[in-house]
């Protein structure tokens, strides 16, 4: 009976010591939850916005299940800067946003408008049509309207008359001009210049004209030429030509050497211009996208033929998606016009892709958010700071960094007149110190012989310059008197 009694007043005690046991862990692990919960307070304490953006190389990305790209790294720069939590949701339609048939917003902004999210940061341009319905902030990437294309179907076969190339058409009609100029300046210094030609009715002026544009063309391909200048002012002009071509034969060799090493053909399309001419190539864009608004909205005669060409042909050149447009580029002969910053993307990562060199609209990508919404202000203000401490062009060298863009060479482009800008402006002077040159010797001249015949100077020069310039007239009447005399 006593062990019976002592065993249960065991298994009483054992019971009771249990449960203070239990309750002393269990306010142990309450004051573990409310450490917790003071820790990661602030965290919950956070405003949670709403994120939608676009599925978009390389601006979002799904990998291993979560996302990651160039906006979703903006992103967390952003909400660290300004102390927000946000969730990130893919746009259900896959649009950027456009008005449909029935007046509603689609895509991002759409979502934005029927408060399914707080913010949109995404390759979202800003246009006017969106500023209307959706605040944008500052921009944080700028870019374009470029046309891209697959190099295989641009270039063409080396012309008869690609020893042209190296020299755009405007540079060779400036060195046409130039070589005109300098010949009749040659020829006209010749003329006033008394040390050149000191007796216009006896002595014979070997600097004729053509006897002028034979020694620029002799000067031209680095040979001497008859006759030799004299004067100061005459030589003045020849030595400024020299220095000219000398220069200009430099580049041009220098260009066609980079040209016939380069292996890469002059490209048949560099412009819109070009692009709507041809015929060979299909050209078209995202269906409802910014760009194919601007070209609608566009006055530009050939911005509006490029619309009509696409309007007409809507179900078969608009593209769903950029990675739809890419496809199709690489595969069939179709030019993709769109954001020329996505477009070099594609050609970084494709190097059979080349973006064409004429980019128009500049425009820029910015946050959408709701009309009046705090954060607007907000955000543009950090989006400036990450823009001054270079974290946007880390993020654009991060994500756009491409093994192509370090393989490929440079492309090759024809020498424009403002590259050779110095180089005409130190001829046009040199011209002009021959010219005042030869007005000097001249005057001089003047002076000295005013002196002698006691008539003044600047009667002189006159005289001197209207013989010099008609000397024609005054070689036939010297003909006739001397015909008269003999008779």
């Amino acid at each position: 009976m006593d062990r019976g009694l002592h065993f249960m007043f065991c298994v009483v005690t054992t019971v009771l010591l249990l449960r203070e046991s239990s309750q002393t862990g269990a306010m142990r692990n309450d004051d573990a939850m409310i450490k917790a919960n003071d820790l990661r307070g602030p965290e919950e304490n956070l405003p949670v916005l709403t994120v939608t953006t676009i599925l978009e190389d390389p601006y979002a990305m799904v990998r291993s299940a979560e996302l990651e790209g160039y906006c979703i790294d903006l992103l967390k720069a952003l909400a660290s800067m300004l102390h927000f939590s946000y969730k990130v949701k893919v746009v259900g339609d896959g649009k950027y946003g456009a008005i449909s048939s029935n007046g509603n917003w689609t895509g991002m902004i759409g979502e934005i408008l029927r408060q399914e999210a707080d913010i949109a940061v995404a390759p979202l341009t800003v246009t006017s049509a969106r500023e209307e319905v959706v605040s944008f902030t500052t921009p944080f990437l700028q870019t374009g309207i470029g046309i891209l294309l697959r190099k295989d179907t641009i270039s063409d076969e080396m012309s008869f008359f690609h020893f042209l190339a190296p020299f755009s058409k405007e540079t060779w009609t400036g060195l046409l001009f130039a070589y005109v100029l300098t010949c009749v300046c040659l020829f006209l210094v010749a003329r006033l210049s008394p040390c050149e030609w000191n007796e216009p009715k006896n002595e014979e002026n070997h600097f004729t004209f053509l006897n002028s544009l034979w020694f620029g063309a002799g000067a031209l391909t680095l040979q001497g030429a008859t006759p030799r200048p004299k004067a100061f002012s005459v030589r003045v002009i020849a030595a400024i030509w020299w220095l000219f071509t000398i220069a200009l034969l430099a580049a041009y060799i220098a260009n066609f050497t980079a040209l016939l090493s380069s292996g890469s053909e002059q490209l048949t399309i560099q412009t819109f211009e070009d692009l709507v001419k041809q015929r060979k190539i299909e050209f078209g864009t995202l269906d409802g996208s910014s760009t194919f608004y601007f070209f609608k909205n566009s006055k530009n005669p050939i911005h509006r033929m490029i619309f009509e060409y696409m309007d007409k042909r809507r179900d078969h050149v608009l593209v769903k998606t950029y990675q739809e447009a890419v496809q199709r580029v690489m595969e069939s002969n179709y030019a993709f016009i769109g954001e020329s910053i996505s477009q070099d993307l594609a050609a970084a990562r494709h190097c059979n892709l080349i973006r064409a060199p004429e980019v128009i609209g500049d425009r820029g990508y910015g946050i959408a958010t709701a009309q009046a919404s705090p954060w607007t202000k907000k955000l543009s203000v950090a989006v400036l700071k990450l823009r001054e401490s270079g974290d946007l062009d880390y993020l654009r060298n991060k994500w756009w960094e491409s093994s192509c863009l370090h393989k490929s060479r440079e492309r090759w482009s024809p020498l424009q007149p403002q590259a050779l800008g110095g180089l005409f402006l130190t001829l046009a002077i040199g011209l002009a110190l021959g010219v005042i040159a030869a007005m000097v010797e001249l005057s001089n001249k003047s002076r000295h012989a005013a002196g002698h015949v006691k008539k003044s100077c600047c009667s002189i020069f006159t005289e001197e310059m209207c013989t010099r310039l008609r000397i024609k007239e005054n070689t036939r009447q010297s003909q006739e008197t001397s015909g008269r005399a003999n008779a």
